[in-house]
């Protein structure tokens, strides 16, 4: 945090100091108590399992100050305590109150049910080619995790990009008016979450409530490969400034040519009457719209499509990880999060991919689809009959449903499932050869990430 003190937060949240110099200067917030530094200041989250109130005294051996919510009586500190109603609540204010600090810095605000760290990041390389560029650390994108991230904002950032992850009802309003964006790209409109919001048009309603607190002359980007989006304008009446972008002609940005090779995407990406070659060191062909947009916001920001296109010849994701292991195979590590869309995606790289050899696609359960949750593993299942996949293995109880579509179907697929992630992975060891290419993806709760681990560690 950036010349902020004590009583910089007394006036943000509507504290009370109980103890301690209101002059005492903060540098950071922190909300895990073995990761304090000096000059923080401790917010104590109350979770489902632990209060970290307990923890205040262990992190003010090193802090500088602490949020609380639990002392209301007299306390004897040398170190500051403030006394909130909720701890979450005064973060949110903090976050707001060191936003106003820095309206002149301009913020994009990347969300979507789909592919919201991708495009962020590559909104971040687009944009760094020419300018001091802000960004959203790690899936910080929550209701906790965004003001956090505001607070690391400084006057020498020229733009910001963040992520904005909701879950329930009303979570987006709280988040943009926290905001405040200039920009905002919506990525897709999936079922991710939909046990909480119900239907997808009240996910896209949640969603595109991100421009209730835009800018007055502030631009809205929406993926015009997504047929909710498309029909966004209308659907949600409304009135801001629109662009979309994709791989179709009629979108204001758009990909033509786009080519797949060993490891990395050709394409050109064309605005009006400038065309732009990109060369996109990642595969897919929704990485394709997620560099579009990155372009797009680049431009709109500035800086011509020719410079910001220069700077994907070396971009490399957090997300989906092309993996080479020497004299063995290839693994696509895409691990980290499920849902239909992003398996789809995931299943479209790996046929796409080059490949002398066998395609394996080891799929997990997907988690939170609610009532429907049988129906969305069946229809992995459709999507892919008619894929060029050699070998599908299945792991969890959902995507046995997965299965059982292979086999009813005709395909010359062969499915095989396992009772663990270490017999997948031993299964994997012996029959992969150095031509063959494997994708790995699931839930993050289905741990598929050690069969990645084994994998390379042999």
């Amino acid at each position: 945090m950036e010349n902020v003190t004590v009583k910089d937060i007394l006036e943000m949240t509507g504290g009370i100091l109980m103890c301690g110099d209101e002059n005492t200067p903060l540098h950071d917030i922190c909300i895990n108590s073995k990761e304090i530094k000096d000059g923080d200041l401790f917010v104590p989250i109350i979770g489902e399992r632990v209060d970290a109130h307990r923890f205040i005294e262990s992190a003010l051996e090193v802090g500088a100050a602490t949020l609380t919510s639990q002392h209301n009586g007299v306390v004897v500190a040398e170190k500051p305590y403030i006394r909130v109603d909720d701890t979450v609540e005064a973060l949110k204010r903090i976050g707001t109150g060191i936003r106003t600090r820095f309206l002149d810095v301009p913020v994009v605000a990347v969300t979507g049910s789909v592919g919201k760290t991708t495009t962020r990041e590559m909104i971040t390389q687009a944009l760094a080619s020419a300018k001091k560029t802000f960004h959203t650390e790690k899936n910080f994108n929550s209701q906790i995790g965004v003001p956090i991230t505001i607070s690391k904002l400084s006057s020498e950032d020229e733009i910001a990009v963040l992520e904005l992850g909701i879950s329930e009802e009303g979570q987006m309003d709280v988040l943009s008016s926290m905001v405040r964006p200039d920009m905002a790209v919506v990525t897709t409109i999936g079922v991710a979450h939909i046990e909480f919001m119900k239907t997808q048009e009240n996910i896209r309603k949640q969603k595109l409530s991100i421009v209730h607190f835009m800018k007055e002359d502030g631009t809205l980007f929406l993926n015009g490969d997504d047929p909710l989006l498309k029909d966004a304008v209308e659907a949600e009446e409304l009135t801001c400034r629109t662009l979309f972008y994709g791989t179709q002609d009629w979108c204001d940005y758009y990909a033509k040519d786009i080519a797949y090779h060993d490891s990395f995407t050709t394409f050109t990406c064309v605005h009006g009457d400038d065309e732009v070659a990109v060369e996109l060191n990642t595969l897919g062909k929704h990485n394709v719209g997620n560099c579009v947009v990155a372009l797009a916001v680049a431009n709109e920001s500035g800086i011509p499509m020719a410079v910001a296109a220069k700077a994907f010849a070396e971009f490399t994701g957090q997300r989906q990880q092309i993996i080479r292991i020497e004299n063995k195979f290839t693994m696509i590590d895409d691990t980290y999060n499920a849902s239909p869309d992003s398996m789809k995606a995931s299943i479209q790289v790996l046929c796409d991919m080059p490949c002398e050899g066998r395609r394996v696609a080891v799929l997990g359960d997907m988690f939170e689809l609610g009532e429907n949750e049988v129906l969305y593993h069946r229809e992995i299942g459709e999507f892919l009959l008619d894929k060029d996949l050699d070998e599908v293995i299945v792991l969890g109880e959902l995507a046995q449903n997965i299965k059982a579509v292979l086999e009813a179907g005709e395909t010359t697929t062969k499915v095989y499932t396992f009772s663990d992630n270490e017999e997948a992975a031993i299964y994997l060891m012996a029959t992969m050869k150095p031509e063959d290419v494997v994708l790995i993806k699931a839930s993050n709760g289905m741990n598929l990430k050690e069969i990645v681990n084994i994998l390379k560690s042999e």
